[in-house]
């Protein structure tokens, strides 16, 4: 197993990841350990983490992988993106925190801060299905850097209604 120290040096240099790789996610690091997705929340300084939660085999993780892959080096300054793949054991734990049941889902930190965003809908700690356009994931990222830098632990969505994916949530025992 690589120590913390290096795959955080291998999620942020301009080189390709020898962490497992799949499909269109073959540009992004794919974390698939619990102990990856620790360190590179841990480690990741002064930039947004962008977390995708999903299977290489789905198509909307796919239409996400590719405007994630496409947005990467342009968000590079200010953000850091990998994928975690949902179907590894060891990181279940993370998929109950955060409570994916749709995929693709993608979560957001800051400084090991969970970062949240009010998009008009029910749920704001994720970010549920793919980006309509490459500009509207970066426009996301840089107000959670922004806001972020300013303190501050929820932002409003710079998107509009019309380009927030919808869906229905389902409480369990309510």
């Amino acid at each position: 197993m690589p120590s913390p120290s290096s795959l955080f040096k291998r999620l942020n240099s301009s080189k390709k990841s020898p962490i497992n790789q799949s499909a269109m996610s073959y540009l992004l690091p794919t974390l698939s350990k619990k102990a990856e997705v620790d360190s590179v929340i841990r480690d990741t300084i002064d930039k947004v983490l962008v977390l995708r939660f999903g299977r290489s085999s789905d198509a909307g993780c796919l239409q996400l992988d590719d405007t994630l892959a496409k947005s990467a080096r342009e968000v590079s300054k200010f953000a850091t993106v990998a994928l975690v793949d949902m179907d590894s054991e060891d990181v279940q734990v993370y998929i109950k925190y955060f409570d994916i049941t749709l995929i693709p889902s993608t979560v957001f930190f800051f400084n090991a801060h969970h970062m949240k965003m009010d998009c008009g809908t029910a749920d704001h700690t994720k970010w549920i299905g793919a980006f309509h356009r490459k500009q509207d994931f970066i426009d996301v990222v840089e107000t959670i850097y922004r806001g972020a830098m300013k303190g501050k632990l929820i932002v409003n969505c710079p998107l509009p209604p019309e380009r927030i994916p919808r869906y229905q949530l389902l409480y369990k025992d309510m």
